[in-house]
C-alpha cells in the first residue's frame, strides 16, 4: 500500500497499484487484455444455476483460483477500493460451486481493475 500525505491541501490519499499489479498477474490478465470502463454489466446475472453441471465443467473448475481470486479482491476493496464492494458480493456468494459464468463475472472485475489501478482513497 502506498500513502502520500500532502500538507499543503490537506489530504491523505492511498493506492494499491503494485499489490493490484501482481493480482492481474496471478490471474492472467495479460497487458494486451482491454480494461472494463464499468464494475459489473447488467448481463451478468449470477445464480445457483451457473453451477458446473457436467464433469468437463467441474473439471474446469477444479483448475480455476477462484477462492484465491475473491480474497485477493476483497483485501483490496477493504483497503483502497470501497466501490468493488457491491459485485465482491454478487461473486462471493457462489464460492462453494463456482461455474464459468461466475469465473467470467470475477474475471470481468479484474479487467475493471485493470483499467482503474491508479485510483484510490483520498482522505
Amino acid at each position: 500500500m502506498k500513502i502520500k500525505r500532502d500538507m499543503v491541501k490537506r489530504r491523505v490519499s492511498s493506492t494499491q497499484q503494485a499489490y493490484l499489479q501482481k493480482v492481474l498477474q496471478k490471474f492472467l490478465i495479460s497487458g494486451e487484455a482491454k480494461s472494463a470502463s464499468i464494475l459489473l454489466v447488467p448481463h451478468f446475472k449470477l445464480s445457483v444455476r451457473m453451477s458446473p453441471k457436467t464433469i468437463n465443467n467441474h473439471e474446469y473448475m477444479s483448475h480455476v483460483s477462484y477462492a484465491s481470486a475473491i480474497g485477493s479482491l476483497m483485501y483490496a476493496m477493504v483497503c483502497t477500493s470501497p466501490d468493488l464492494s457491491q459485485a465482491m458480493s454478487m461473486v462471493s456468494r457462489h464460492m462453494h460451486d463456482p461455474g464459468k459464468g461466475h469465473w467470467e463475472a470475477v474475471r470481468w472485475i479484474l479487467r475493471y481493475i485493470k483499467g482503474t489501478i491508479d485510483v484510490g482513497l483520498v482522505l
